[in-house]
């Protein structure tokens, strides 16, 4: 199959998943679906949070949206032409996280992209979303079946894997395919670095850097990096407006334990009712609490990234990623710096 198909196809599912994230209703048979396919893709994103309690609908809607943007024909075609189409197709596992809605989706996409085929190992955390994109895929190319593989057990035979999961998982998947080519990623997180010149837009945006996806992903910020006078309380009336992300049970959960801990242990925290800051100077901070550090130099605020640039996915401030941009990655920020096109073509 050539590249040019697998583009065709792909765009067309842009458009279908651009239209369902931004909650439109079915406008007829130019988005190459019929109203029945359209609704069933509808009810799915409203059920996943029946089968995950973090997939809310605005959550998947979310990636559907920033996915609807990427899976345009023009934007396809410039970020593959960028890359040879695999003379000698390889068959590539995948294992894929659950943490966020089609969060394996960059994988999926770049082994077609490639010329290989796919062996997809879903999480059971995010399980039925993938495989509904799939069958609109079918509708458009149906030879796309021959190159996509969702087995209900083991993998089977593969020439090369692509895995992400905990530092536990990678003993697993080192254990079981590291003999083979592969990228295994392990966890990572994001940084925002304040200067004290942020306007209020500017941090509220920072806002959603955070809270998008309740702070679940490798791109949520979960470390400020703030100048020493830098006076917290413009940061805290700068996000007010994500306080209802509380009335959320699963994330206000995490927020009472973290808070209870921290109280018994007479740790000093700042507490604005939805979210905990911590002066630390550690980089992972557990989730509905940020960690922040204060600098005094620009050879601080270096000597931290490179301390911990095999854990840092994003960074994001002046002169770095701009403020609530973060969960918008396009299709060349690859998830752990690792060309993930390149490495497939060259198998």
């Amino acid at each position: 199959m050539t590249r040019e198909r697998i583009i065709s196809a792909f765009s067309a599912l842009g458009k279908v998943v651009y239209s369902v994230g931004n909650q439109k209703e079915w406008v007829g048979y130019e988005l190459g679906v019929t109203e029945d396919e359209y609704k069933a893709l509808q009810e799915n994103v409203k059920r996943q949070f029946q089968w995950n309690g973090w997939f809310t609908e605005d959550a998947v809607c979310h990636v559907l949206k920033v996915w609807g943007q990427q899976l345009k024909e023009e934007v396809l075609t410039e970020f593959s032409s960028n890359y040879s189409f695999s003379a000698k197709p390889k068959k590539v596992g995948v294992i894929m996280a659950g943490n966020l809605p089609l969060v394996g989706f960059h994988d999926f996409l770049c082994v077609l992209l490639s010329g290989n085929s796919i062996v997809v190992k879903l999480s059971s955390d995010d399980k039925t979303l993938l495989p509904m994109l799939i069958q609109i895929l079918y509708k458009f190319e149906p030879d796309l079946k021959d190159l996509i593989s969702i087995p209900d057990g083991k993998l089977g035979e593969v020439d090369a894997m692509i895995a992400t999961g905990s530092g536990n998982s990678m003993r697993y998947f080192e254990s079981y395919f590291g003999h083979l080519p592969h990228i295994f990623r392990k966890n990572r997180t994001s940084v925002a670095i304040l200067t004290g010149n942020e306007t209020t837009e500017e941090l509220k945006a920072l806002g959603e850097d955070i809270f998008t996806h309740f702070g679940l992903g490798c791109r949520n910020v979960s470390k400020l990096l703030i100048p020493k006078d830098f006076e917290l309380n413009r940061f805290f009336e700068a996000i007010i407006d994500f306080g209802p992300i509380i009335n959320h049970h699963k994330y206000a959960n995490n927020y009472d334990y973290n808070r209870a801990i921290y109280l018994m242990n007479l740790e000093e925290i700042l507490d604005n009712g939805f979210l905990l800051l911590k002066e630390s100077d550690e980089l992972f901070s557990p989730l509905a609490m940020l960690y922040y550090q204060r600098y005094e130099n620009k050879e601080e605020v270096q000597s931290f990234l490179s301390k911990y640039i095999d854990d840092i996915q994003v960074v994001v401030g002046e002169g770095y990623e701009k403020f609530g941009q973060a969960q918008c990655p396009l299709l060349t920020d690859y998830a752990d710096g690792i060309d993930t096109m390149d490495w497939l073509v060259k198998l």
